[in-house]
């Protein structure tokens, strides 16, 4: 029967590319480590979710990667708050344009009779207080004047 003989040469290259290829997984897993730890860290401000989800990559490695990708939350703390940013910038352009004038769309404010821009009407004047009023009301909730039509001021309602 034949013996095989391996040299020491063989042995030793063996040796080193087994433990270059345990480096290099032991750094591959690290890194999944580390990414998972950051990732989390962006998504959320809970110690106990950063520390479970570390430990899910730690313990399963690469099924455990796959597992906290699908039970991560969907959008950064980054992401959520210029989400909210934008949400706000809406709301306060839609502000904005309840107090723009219906023709020619440029800012006016609450107590202005006309657009100081292209002069259409936008409320009127109370003939008894003066105030700005809506133009489809019919009294100065102000002071009770009839407007424009009315034939009698309003009395004001007395509490007992």
């Amino acid at each position: 029967m034949p013996q095989f003989f391996l040299g020491e040469e063989f042995l030793l290259a063996t040796q080193l590319l087994v433990a270059f290829i345990g480096a290099y997984f032991m750094a591959f897993w690290l890194g999944l480590v580390f990414w998972t730890y950051k990732d989390i860290k962006a998504r959320s401000r809970d110690a106990i979710t950063h520390l479970l989800a570390v430990v899910l990559v730690v313990l399963f490695n690469l099924p455990g990667l796959l597992l906290y990708m699908l039970l991560r939350p969907q959008e950064t703390l980054a992401e959520r708050y210029e989400r909210s940013l934008e949400e706000e910038a809406i709301l306060h352009e839609l502000d904005q344009r309840k107090l723009a004038c219906p023709n020619c769309k440029r800012a006016t404010q609450e107590d202005f009779l006309i657009c100081p821009h292209c002069r259409i009407p936008l409320k009127r004047a109370c003939p008894g207080c003066g105030r700005a009023l809506n133009m489809a009301w019919r009294a100065c909730p102000y002071c009770t004047a009839p407007v424009a039509g009315e034939e009698a001021p309003l009395q004001p309602v007395q509490t007992a």
